[in-house]
């Protein structure tokens, strides 16, 4: 069990996020939705570590063991292989699960060009191959699709719906879209403003809340 408990962000005078509890179970997948500037990308990286809160306790996760991907992937002036590598330093078969991860994103025929030169969809699921290069037990994606067409990005759901049947891991995603979130995720976390207006069964916020402030974000897509 995993869990943020009573966590502000606060920058100069502004609150940016105010959470009193959030719990997350192993092996659960999650979804947190809500517009632009509702907090998303503050909460994954507070619960990455990458983020100090201003105040509150994050709990049970272990830095070692999570793997976070940011929106605009961090990608190295090196091979694409090399870009994998990195994330595989001392395992003992490392080139054997780079090439797999490459190939389990489609760019395995790529593995020697120079990953700053690729299109921004390629170097997001260049991206996503580091994070699955080894199993961790928790995935923090922030909208990991968000740079792929759509052929695309029924690839990337498909390669972590796999990977999360593997490993057993917790996936925490942000996503722009409630559909992407009906498809990935098990529970879906709704935010404004910076708090937590729902939490629940992804079926049930997305389809049968009653809550107004959802149903009024909700409502600007077709489900």
């Amino acid at each position: 069990m995993y869990s943020i408990k009573d966590v502000r962000v606060v920058y100069g005078s502004q609150l940016i996020l105010s959470i009193d509890e959030l719990l997350f179970e192993s092996a659960k997948k999650y979804g947190i939705i809500g517009e632009n500037g509702s907090g998303k990308t503050t909460l994954l990286k507070v619960i990455s570590q990458w983020l100090v809160p201003t105040h509150g306790n994050v709990t049970g996760f272990n830095k070692v063991d999570v793997g976070y991907m940011p929106q605009k992937p961090f990608i190295f002036s090196i091979s694409v292989l090399n870009n994998v590598l990195i994330a595989l330093e001392g395992v003992s078969d490392a080139e054997q699960r780079a090439f797999s991860a490459l190939e389990k994103v489609g760019l395995n025929g790529l593995a020697k060009r120079r990953a700053d030169r690729l299109s921004g969809g390629e170097m997001q699921r260049l991206s996503l191959a580091r994070m699955i290069a080894k199993p961790r037990q928790v995935l923090l994606l922030d909208e990991p699709s968000s740079a792929t067409d759509i052929r695309g990005t029924d690839q990337i759901e498909k390669i972590l719906d796999a990977y999360c049947a593997e490993t057993r891991c917790t996936l925490i995603m942000t996503t722009h879209s409630p559909a992407q979130a009906l498809r990935m995720v098990d529970e879906v976390i709704y935010l404004e403003d910076g708090q937590m207006v729902e939490h629940g069964p992804a079926d049930q916020v997305i389809r049968h809340t009653d809550n107004p402030k959802t149903l009024a974000f909700l409502q600007h897509w077709h489900i």
